[in-house]
This record gives C-alpha cells, structure tokens and sequence, in this order.
C-alpha cells in the first residue's frame, strides 16, 4: 500500500521565544514494514541544525526556532510504500540490548492495578505470541478509548484505574504488563491510515513486544490488532518520553498555542 502523509506542527506566541532548540522524531526509516520513497522538511520561523539517529535508533532532526519569531512550522511531507508483515518487525537492530526493555519508566511502572492485571496470564512464557494477543484484548476491554481525559504525564496505573485513556495510554498500560510477564517491550509512536477520514488531530502509538522465535511483534490495543498496510513507524523508545513528536527546550517565549494537523491517504 502507498501512502502520503502531510503533518504540520504550528507553533504561535504572544511574544516569541528568545531560545528554542527542539528535537523532531518524525522521520520514518526504511524497515521490513516500510519502505520511505519521499520524506522532505520544511520550516517557517526556525531551520535545521543537525540530523542525526538517537540511542534507540530514531531519526532526529534538531530544529532551532528563530529569536523572537512569533509563529513556527514544521511540516513533514512523504510518500511511504507499506508491507503487511502481520506485525512482525523481526530483529533486533540497535545497540542497546533487549534487557533495557524490560526496565520500568515513571510512565510505565507497575501498581497495584498492573500487577492485578498481569495476575490473570499467570503461565505467561516468552515464546507464547497468544498471552499478548489476550493480554491486548484484557487492555481494550478495561480501558475505554476516551479524548481529553488524560494527558502526555498520565501513567500507566493511573491510565488502568480510571479506565479511559487514549492510544499512549494503551501503549502504556500494555508495556508495563507486558515487562511483568517477561517480554522486553517498547513504545512506538507512527501513523495510521484510517478509514474514515484523512484529516487527524494526532499521530498514532501502540507497543512492541520482543517474542522469542518471532522477533519484535507489534500491538495496537486502540483497535485490538497488530500493525498492517495501513501503519507507518517513525519512533521507538522505553515510553512516549522517548519517541515524542517534538521534545525541547524553550525559553522567553509568551502564551504558546500549538496547532497540530495531519492527514494520512491512500
């Protein structure tokens, strides 16, 4: 499947900032799922510093915002040929080992709800793909996809108790477990093409687990699949943290407004 996907990242500001430096992970590789044929940048009110590919293997761009500038946009422009790999991303590539994924993050860490949660697959081996088939359905049953209830610094066990929560929460949720039963798991954050419109508030997140025999193997929990055609990935990490959109420093700058545009088509 070819898809192109346009996502505008608009910054507006009383009075501008007199220091910014961000770092943008929004450049998809090529990978067994995907194969990038076009991905250009363009900015308004800031300019590319340096590129270069973090710990976990992600493309960044480290973006500058111009002194003073009062409006800033970063846009993303390509073309992307998918491969239905059933989610399976297979080895692993990076530097880092696979233990590392198995550590717990503040976003991540285990209370009371998760460990309950991770009590009901109590024969859980890291061979068994089907324990986190299950465990992504027990996820979507007892988190209901619901906007604005949580925000980018709501954590897994805080996610689970209320019970409603977005795709970052899913990811969460399901990687916290997904540790305790023994499977190094990481986040992912990308792009989806979705059925019903092109135009979209947000990129799209969901997990990776490693499962013995199979290799990285992803999870969609907002919509109880692994990854297919429609799916792109641009960023992994231990949680959302590492694999943000943008991540920064700011300074002098007055009243942000962020508007953020995607669009994601056949």
């Amino acid at each position: 499947m070819r898809l192109t996907v346009d996502h505008t990242t608009t910054y507006t500001y009383e009075r501008g900032a007199s220091y910014a430096l961000l770092q943008v992970r929004k450049r998809p590789q090529n990978l067994p799922s995907q194969s990038i044929l076009s991905w250009d940048l363009a900015l308004d009110g800031a300019r590319k510093e340096v590129s270069y590919s973090d710990h976990h293997g992600n493309l960044v761009d480290l973006v500058s915002l111009d002194p003073g500038a009062e409006r800033v946009a970063i846009t993303y422009r390509g073309e992307v040929e998918t491969h239905d790999t059933a989610g399976v991303s297979g080895a692993h590539n990076q530097l880092i080992p696979l233990w590392l994924y198995e550590r717990a993050t503040k976003l991540t860490s285990a209370g009371k709800e998760i460990r309950a949660l991770a009590g009901r697959f109590p024969d859980a081996s890291p061979k068994d793909v089907n324990v986190l088939h299950d465990l992504m359905a027990a996820i979507g049953d007892a988190i209901a996809y619901e906007t604005d209830t949580t925000d980018a610094e709501t954590d897994a066990e805080e996610a689970l108790k209320q019970g409603r929560g977005v795709c970052q929460d899913h990811a969460h949720v399901f990687i916290a477990t997904a540790r305790l039963l023994g499977f190094p798991t990481r986040y992912v954050s990308g792009y989806l093409m979705m059925m019903d419109r092109i135009e979209q508030e947000a990129g799209h997140a969901w997990a990776e687990a490693w499962v013995d025999g199979l290799g990285w193997t992803g999870f969609d929990v907002s919509n109880k699949i692994c990854p297919d055609a429609r799916y792109i990935r641009v960023a992994t990490g231990l949680d959302y943290r590492d694999a943000a959109p943008v991540r920064g420093l700011l300074y002098g700058a007055e009243r942000e407004n962020l508007v953020v545009s995607i669009q994601v088509q056949q």
